[in-house]
């Protein structure tokens, strides 16, 4: 007989559905508790830390740079300005890996190896929240293909920039200087203030003196963005304020009229209005593109630079430093005269010159000696024996002390930073300096500016503006006013006051002048052929100055001596002599005499000033009459 078992105990089943729901509501009972419990840390106790959090997370604040004030000549023309660019930013600490998101966007855009290995430089130089330049300059193609992409890359933004240009370029590099990205040195000294969202800064030139005033103020924009980092709606602005617009004293185009005429000579030529000491040209060859250091030179370029024996890097009108030769010899003739000695009294010049109880021979430059001269002989022919004997009579420490007058060697003041001083000679300098007492030697060849003296082409044009200026000494500035770009008013810098060494009405300086006139439109005058057919009369000196002592009684033929030895040429000149507008003075170097080099530039120079820029002048007034 079959036994059958029943189908089921209902009350035991009874008994564990029971005990189920009741460890199922429990569980639900302990996680609402625990759910309400989260609930009121994160809605009730830490109420207002996460909502900054949060806000922190939707809220972006974000710095606006000024725009860079620009750099005009005093006729307008632009020489520093801003183009827009396309860039590619990143914030750091909103991408998680970095090397991954590097190597997806090389795919879209060209990421050279140097832009990569520049942005993990700048990264250990500056804050990660702040936004750091990967790549600038994107050609259109890349902006566009990488928008279409950006997406995929919460932190990384494409947006617009303004970049510095220089539509001259090499023109004038020099003077204006140009703009670099802010190092790790750069980052210890500037207020990090005063750049927040800014990555250059000026670096040599005007952009370095007037950096302050260039820079403007930067400002800032609380955004709001999506989950992707990008901005869905501005919430406020505080705008920024672009930097004052410089104007300078500098005529572009005369400086590229003396630039062209030095050509392929190393050198400097330096132009002022001796009435006001504003710099019309400031030129240095070689030169220089200042575009290429505005986002970083690349190392080859950058070295090529460095080691020319050109030295393209040196500003060659305030750092170089040259012995004067004879262009100082219209500031001894005035010692001669303030010192009341007889103009008219003759010096026998035979070729040479010796000093008491010595049998060695100065030589003059012409072999052969001038004979009879007196002083507006010695100034129109540049006989050395008279100067040799007139530095003699006055001795080192009275044509020191002239020479200091007329700012030779001394700093001028000019408005570009860390002007260097020339050298002036003295016994008291070198027994300082080298511990070595002063012969007489060293006082001859002073008196033609040789030996120990020193100038830059800046402070040996600030002397001939002496001279033109019949006495007074002027302060060289390239700044002529500082607009601001809002209202459009623009200040004048303050004038300084200037020193004079003698009253403007003393004839000793009207006699200098004429002697001066006869260098160029006399007989006999050392730059005669320059003068030749001027409809407008022209005071002047020529100079040469050796780069290498010739052995006294040695004779050479310049020709053999290699060129980096060979003399150099100099010329200071001042126009029209009566009432002068323009001063000047050239260095040429390594071209020998400056009668044959450096006047012949200073005629061109001049030719453009009194004709060829009146003529265009007065036919583009025509035109606007016409038009």
């Amino acid at each position: 007989m079959i036994r059958r078992d029943p189908i089921g105990n209902r009350s035991e089943d009874a008994r564990i559905i029971q005990l189920r729901l009741l460890i199922a509501v429990s569980a639900v009972v302990v996680l609402v508790v625990i759910l309400l419990g989260r609930f009121f840390i994160l809605q009730v106790a830490h109420h207002d830390r996460y909502r900054t959090l949060s806000m922190d997370n939707r809220i972006d604040l974000r710095p606006l740079p000024p725009v860079r004030g620009m750099i005009l000549d005093r006729n307008g023309t632009v020489l520093a300005e801003n183009h827009a660019v396309y860039e590619l930013t990143v914030i750091p600490e909103k991408i998680g890996d970095l090397g991954r998101t590097l190597r997806e966007i090389g795919e879209l855009v060209d990421l050279s190896q140097r832009d990569v290995a520049r942005f993990r430089k700048r990264l250990k130089q500056r804050p990660v929240f702040e936004p750091h330049v990967l790549k600038s300059r994107l050609s259109d193609e890349e902006a566009a293909r990488f928008s279409v992409h950006q997406y995929r890359f919460p932190g990384v933004t494409l947006s617009a920039s303004l970049r510095r240009v220089y539509p001259y370029g090499p023109l004038t590099a020099h003077v204006v200087g140009y703009v670099g990205r802010i190092s790790e040195q750069d980052t210890r000294k500037i207020d990090p203030v005063a750049y927040r969202g800014t990555l250059h800064m000026g670096k040599i030139g005007l952009e370095l003196s007037y950096e302050n005033e260039l820079l403007g103020e930067a400002g800032l924009e609380q955004v709001e963005t999506d989950a992707h980092g990008r901005v869905v709606r501005t919430i406020n602005r505080n705008p920024s304020r672009a930097g004052y617009n410089l104007h300078l004293t500098l005529d572009s185009q005369l400086q590229k009229v003396a630039e062209e005429a030095l050509g392929e000579y190393r050198g400097s030529v330096v132009v002022l209005e001796p009435s006001t000491g504003d710099v019309l040209a400031f030129v240095s060859t070689p030169n220089y593109d200042p575009n290429l250091f505005v986002n970083g030179i690349d190392p080859e370029s950058y070295r090529q630079l460095r080691d020319s024996p050109d030295k393209p890097l040196i500003n060659r009108a305030i750092y170089g430093r040259y012995a004067p030769g004879s262009t100082i010899k219209p500031i001894l003739a005035f010692a001669a005269l303030d010192q009341n000695l007889d103009p008219l009294k003759k010096t026998y010049c035979p070729g040479w010159f010796t000093l008491p109880d010595s049998d060695r021979r100065f030589r003059c430059w012409r072999r052969k000696g001038h004979g009879y001269v007196d002083l507006h002989d010695a100034i129109e022919q540049s006989c050395d024996v008279y100067f040799y004997q007139l530095a003699h009579t006055l001795g080192i420490n009275v044509v020191a002390d002239y020479l200091g007058r007329f700012g030779v060697g001394q700093v001028t003041g000019i408005d570009l930073l860390s002007e260097p001083s020339g050298l002036l000679p003295t016994p008291l300098w070198k027994r300082q300096a080298r511990q070595q007492a002063w012969y007489p030697g060293e006082t001859i060849i002073t008196g033609i500016g040789q030996g120990f003296l020193l100038v830059t082409p800046l402070q040996l044009a600030v002397a001939t503006a002496v001279l033109a200026n019949r006495g007074r000494l002027v302060r060289p500035r390239l700044l002529r006013g500082i607009e601001n770009p809002r209202t459009g008013v623009m200040a004048r810098p303050a004038e300084k006051r200037s020193k004079s060494i003698r009253a403007a009405d003393s004839p000793d300086f009207e006699m200098i002048v004429e002697d001066m006139v006869a260098v160029l439109h006399g007989s006999r005058g050392t730059a005669r052929a320059s003068g030749r057919n001027s409809p407008y009369r022209m005071a002047g000196k020529t100079g040469t100055a050796q780069v290498i002592g010739i052995p006294p009684g040695s004779e050479h033929d310049p020709a053999e001596v290699p060129e980096k030895l060979r003399d150099h040429a100099l010329f200071i000149a001042f126009a029209p002599a009566e009432n002068p507008q323009i001063a000047l003075a050239i260095i040429v170097e390594n071209a020998g005499s400056g009668s044959r080099t450096a006047a012949p530039i200073a005629r061109k120079i001049m030719d453009y000033y009194f004709i060829e820029r009146l003529r265009r002048a007065a036919l583009s007034g025509r035109s606007r009459v016409f038009g």
